[in-house]
This record gives C-alpha cells, structure tokens and sequence, in this order.
C-alpha cells in the first residue's frame, strides 16, 4: 500500500469513530509499525493546516482525533443552537406506543408484541428523551426497563399516562379482526 492509501484508510477510521483512536490500534489495522503510522499522521497535519480545511488532527498522548478547527467553532454554535428537529417513524411511534401504554416493560417484551427487532427504534426513542431506563427487571439476565419521560408527555400534550386514549370494546374487536384477517392472507401465500 502507498502513503496515501494510508492516509485515506486512517482519515476514514478517525471520521467514523468520531473519538481518539490509539495510535497502536491504528498500527496494527494497518499492519505497520506505530512510528511510521506517526509519520503519516503528522504529514496529514501539515497537510490540513496548510490547506483550508475545516478539520484537524490532534495528537494526544498515544491518540489522535479528527476535529473541528478551533477557528470554525463559532460556526459550529450556531448549528448547535438551533432545535433538532426529530421524526417519529411509523416504526418509532407503534414503538412508542407500546411502551407507553405497557410500561415499565422490557425491549423482550416489546419485540414480542411488534414481531421484530425493536433495538434501533428503542436506542432512538431514548436519545429523543421520549423514553428512558426505569430500572431492571428481577429477572434473569436482569433486563432494562423502559418507560416515557416527562418530555414524551410534553410533546403528546398530556399531563399524565391516564389521559391516553383507550379503546372502547368496538375497536378493539375491530383491530382484532383485521389482526386475523392479516394472519389468514399470510397463511394463504
């Protein structure tokens, strides 16, 4: 491999990870010895400097980090400021649902209603602060508990789980037969 294939190779690990990576770690991916790893990465940092570049390398102690140059950061406030705007997939709100309306309860559990995985759709309802950690059920394996937070009822207009609307018998009987239905057409293909 040539330098540059190295250089691309270690610019990509550190985009991707986003943190320090250890410069040993570095080496042995790449299958060289640190000191020419050094050698790149500090021929990288020319590079960045004398270009007009927004990122950086630093070093740090055994690491090195791909960053922001400390020139753009005002820019970066300005970004960071503004609100985030998050979207509630049909994935992430039958999700929601289901823990609002069974919590606390066990991402177990919630795959076992949905049918499929609800990791990603859990991991995203908690970094929206929509839901969070209740605790662990005494259980084995002592699995996590989830519930909603009081930014879920905030964003739903509510001021406690028991103003969520019910079914009445009707609906439910209603879903029910359409669940059945589903199930009948799938057995048929």
């Amino acid at each position: 491999m040539n330098s540059e294939q190295y250089e691309a190779i270690i610019e990509g690990i550190l985009f991707a990870m986003g943190e320090s990576v250890e410069i040993s770690k570095l080496a042995a991916a790449l299958e060289i010895e640190e000191a020419k790893v050094r050698e790149i990465i500090h021929r990288m940092m020319e590079r960045y400097a004398g270009e007009d570049r927004g990122i950086q390398l630093m070093e740090i102690e055994d690491n090195v980090q791909m960053c922001t140059k400390k020139e753009l950061y005002e820019y970066l406030i300005k970004i960071a400021k503004q609100p985030k705007r998050h979207v509630l997939t049909d994935v992430l709100l039958e999700t929601l649902s289901i823990i609002a309306y069974k919590q606390p309860i066990t991402r177990l559990e919630i795959e076992k209603i949905r049918g499929v995985s609800c990791a990603h759709a859990v991991s995203k309802l908690v970094e929206y602060n929509l839901v969070c950690e209740l605790g662990r059920l005494d259980a084995p394996g002592r699995p996590l508990l989830f519930g909603t937070t009081e930014e879920f009822l905030r964003s739903f207009g509510v001021q406690s789980i028991e103003e969520l609307p019910t079914l009445d018998a009707d609906q439910l009987e209603e879903f029910r037969h359409q669940a059945e239905e589903e199930m009948n057409v799938k057995m048929d293909v």
